[in-house]
């Protein structure tokens, strides 16, 4: 506010009369007292101009009177908040100001309207309140108990159902008793009163709570003063003034104080008095009429005789003489080309850049030696500016890229002259900082692991991008090339404010960055480890909204390793899945039955695989070493006399630290035949032990014709159609033959019945030739069956060695061997 009030003396609208009113103004809740609220410039040559405030809607004492200044022939209005002003918008957000403007005999009034709009992060414990010092009322000590000593003006509270409360320790012979606050911010007197208390200074801790968990603390002191006297006195008090005659009716002059119980003040001497006034409660003493000597040289002194005296006692009183002396004014103040300067660097400007030269006059004494004074406001510090002689310069680096380091700095040059009294100009400085895109921004590389049976929009974790430049997360993430089976999100996070360009200048931006952005990545379709098990992503991380032009971009990346976890997904397969075996076993001997051959046709990499007998083994004549299945003679119970069939079930599951595991169950038909113990077992023994070896798979493919679909389709449609046309054939044929029957005479007609009839026995012979061969046909099919064993003619029939062959196949009528393809038959030597 301090800093636009240069500019709005310098730029205000020069009028006769007010009638630009009314002004429209907005103000800050967390404005505090002494904050001008507006200025406004006016023109009154011929007499001495008045400006008054005519009252407030609504009522309220925040607004002091407008105070009146000459700034060479223009005269500056301005209105400011008093020192008890305590604005919330909560409360009331409008007021209206009725202003009257008096030059000569033209009297003009206007409204100013000024509204309160609300600050967020304003806190109401604010003021002396707030302050380390605190706030310090005086109280008697003849102060009756429980009564109320101060109101706490916390603007709002109310409404935010405030509570407020005393958190510091009242405790005795120091405190009388406590103070208490009730609900309408009242700090009462101890219900003991303050009697004797005369002196002391009690400190009260304040608490305030208010709104959601906010809450803020304040200092009250309580000072109690001694019952007063009945003597009255001034206090110490100079006696000679010395004021300049440019100051404007109702400036204070000084301010007297007497010793003493409701004092009163007056002015005994000069009365009438033309040109000064004293306040009768404050003893204040003011200025009524213009002091320019220049048109009233009796003004240049002035002696005054003032009586302080009681208001209830009124013979008690005292006199005090005051000396005021007037002297001329320095009018003019320096005058500076620019008068204001705004301007924009970028943060990378050199250090002893030079911005801009003021030139700088004295209309009081051209050609006078002026002094220039570079004062910051925003923020505070002399470290990026620096004034060397009328030339404003950058002193440091630049640096945008903290939060809150430069963006704009607020500062202004006042330039003082060597005259009495002293005249200065404030040249108000605005320099804004334009970031540059300098640092490209960078990712951390990182690997991920998925499992391959993972859904998509799975996330599989997030890249964080920084960026050296500020803000530092105002990055996008994009996939460079790469497989398309990963996506990563542009922009995530929470919104935060931030700043930003638009047209060449910096604007405030409520929603347009995230903090912190994360690039998430996440899955789009399947994975499969087999197929593939590592990915290498490349994430590109591009800044934006770090430079006045948007497309001075930058960019970096990082790559990103995804391993695919296997996941055990597809059983084992046993290759036979049924085996049938027969086994002539001696006893006392472990004998290898056949070996179970099983994998994964996915993964054919997985070889590690565990076997069990999970049926047919209630004996537990078998046993498991490995994928092999061994008989076990030695022990267990006696060995049956007759041949005997085991039916084994065998669970094949995958091992290793892959999860879930699968398993597949092959079956082993396994038919033991007794070891014979005659002179022919005894003789083959030998060659029927070292017979049982692992068995020899043979794989027998038939070739046959299947046709497509469509073909049978179209064979059934022409063989229907075909038949079809034969019937109407035939149709019309014995409708010849009957229409021909019908006209020949007798002896034809026995000749056509016996050609019939000699037709017809053909026909009947024809048809038994294939009903005399029928009983042949089955005889011949059950002649080619194969019932599956062979003999051998050198072996006794106990050591005959038998063949499989399975599944048999049957011979059709017509001869054809009807086989699917691919049957297996297992041969045992």
């Amino acid at each position: 506010m301090a800093l636009l009030r240069p500019p709005a003396l310098l730029l205000a609208l020069v009028v006769s009369e007010l009638h630009c009113l009314p002004w429209f103004i907005n103000v800050s809740e967390s404005q505090g007292p002494g904050t001008t609220i507006h200025s406004f410039s006016f023109n009154c040559t011929a007499h001495m101009p008045m400006l008054e405030l005519v009252h407030v809607q609504p009522p309220t004492t925040f607004f002091n009177q407008p105070s009146l200044s000459r700034w060479q022939k223009i005269y500056v209005g301005t209105v400011t908040l008093n020192s008890l002003a305590r604005l919330d918008a909560l409360a009331v957000n409008h007021y209206e100001l009725q202003l009257r403007f008096t030059c000569g005999n033209n009297v003009t009034e206007g409204p100013l309207y000024v509204d309160v709009y609300r600050d967020p992060g304003y806190s109401p414990c604010s003021g002396r309140f707030a302050s380390p010092a605190g706030e310090i009322i005086q109280v008697r000590e003849t102060v009756t108990p429980g009564a109320q000593l101060y109101t706490l003006l916390l603007p709002g509270l109310e409404l935010q159902h405030a509570q407020i409360s005393i958190n510091s320790a009242q405790d005795p012979p120091y405190f009388p008793g406590p103070f208490s606050i009730n609900g309408q911010g009242w700090l009462l007197a101890p219900s003991q009163g303050l009697k004797g208390q005369a002196g002391k200074v009690f400190q009260l801790q304040i608490l305030v709570t208010f709104g959601q968990n906010r809450s803020c603390h304040g200092m009250l002191k309580v000072k109690v003063l001694p019952v007063p006297s009945s003597q009255i006195s001034f206090l110490g008090q100079a006696r000679n003034i010395t004021i300049l005659d440019d100051l404007a009716p109702g400036s204070q002059v000084v301010q007297v104080r007497a010793r003493g119980f409701d004092v009163r003040y007056e002015i005994l001497s000069p009365v009438p008095c033309p040109l000064f006034s004293i306040g009768r409660g404050d003893g204040v003493v003011r200025t009524t009429a213009p002091l320019e000597l220049a048109q009233a040289w009796g003004a240049a002194v002035t002696r005054l005789q003032v009586k302080a005296y009681e208001r209830l006692r009124p013979w008690a009183s005292v006199d005090l003489d005051l000396t005021v002396n007037v002297r001329s004014v320095n009018r003019w103040p320096p005058r500076c080309l620019p008068a204001m300067l705004v301007t924009e660097i970028p943060e990378t400007t050199p250090v002893g850049t030079v911005l801009n030269t003021f030139t700088c006059t004295d209309p009081d004494s051209p050609g006078s030696t002026l002094n220039y004074e570079l004062r910051f406001h925003s923020p505070p510090g002399p470290a990026s500016l620096c004034l060397r002689g009328r030339a404003l310069e950058v002193n440091a680096t630049l640096d945008c890229d903290t939060p809150g380091a430069c963006f704009q700095h607020a500062a202004s040059i006042l330039v003082l002259d060597g005259g009495q009294p002293l005249m200065t100009t404030e040249v108000p400085v605005l320099v804004m900082v334009i970031p540059v895109n300098e640092f490209s921004p960078a990712c951390v590389p990182h690997t991920f692991r998925i499992r391959e049976d993972a859904g998509p929009h799975t996330l599989l974790g997030s890249v964080v991008g920084t960026d050296k430049d500020y803000p530092h997360n105002s990055i996008e993430y994009d996939i460079s090339g790469g497989p398309t089976a990963f996506s990563v999100d542009r922009l995530s996070g929470t919104p935060t404010p931030g700043l930003g360009w638009k047209g060449g200048t910096r604007v405030d931006c409520k929603l347009r960055l995230w903090a912190p952005l994360l690039g998430e990545i996440h899955l789009l379709g399947s994975l499969d480890y087999e197929l593939q098990t590592l990915y290498r992503l490349t994430v590109l991380v591009t800044d934006q909204s770090q430079d006045q032009d948007p497309t001075n971009r930058r960019s970096g990346s990082c790559t990103i390793t995804i391993e695919v976890e296997d996941v055990n997904d597809h059983a084992p397969e046993c290759q036979p899945p049924f085996q049938e075996l027969t086994i002539y076993a001696p006893l006392g001997r472990s004998v290898e039955v056949t070996k179970v051959s099983c994998w994964v046709p996915q993964e054919p990499q997985r070889l590690v695989f565990s076997y069990s007998i999970v049926g047919g083994n209630s004996q537990s004549r078998f046993s498991l070493q490995g994928p092999i299945l061994v008989l076990n003679n030695m022990l267990g119970p006696p060995w049956p006399e007759q041949p005997h069939t085991h039916e084994l079930l065998i669970r094949v599951a995958d091992a290793g630290r892959s999860i879930p595991h699968l398993s597949a169950t092959a079956t082993v038909i396994v038919h033991l035949v007794p070891w014979s113990t005659s002179t022919a077992a005894t003789r083959t023994r030998s060659a029927a032990v070292t017979s049982v070896t692992t068995p020899l798979l043979v794989t027998d493919t038939e070739a046959f014709w299947q046709p497509e679909p469509w073909f049978v389709v179209v064979l059934t449609v022409t063989s229907a159609l075909f038949l079809l046309a034969l019937g109407w054939l035939f149709s019309r044929l014995f409708q010849g033959l009957a229409q021909m029957l019908q006209t020949p005479r007798k002896p034809a007609q026995a000749l056509l019945l016996n050609s019939i009839q000699g037709t017809e026995e053909s026909i009947e012979g024809f048809m038994e030739a294939p009903r005399m061969e029928m009983p042949q046909t089955p005889s011949s099919a059950m002649s080619l069956l194969f019932d599956g064993r062979a003999q051998d003619s050198r072996e006794s029939p106990s050591s005959q060695t038998t063949l499989h062959l399975g599944p048999l196949s049957l011979f059709s009528p017509s001869q054809h061997l009807l086989s699917p393809p691919g049957n297996h038959y297992l041969l045992f030597p």
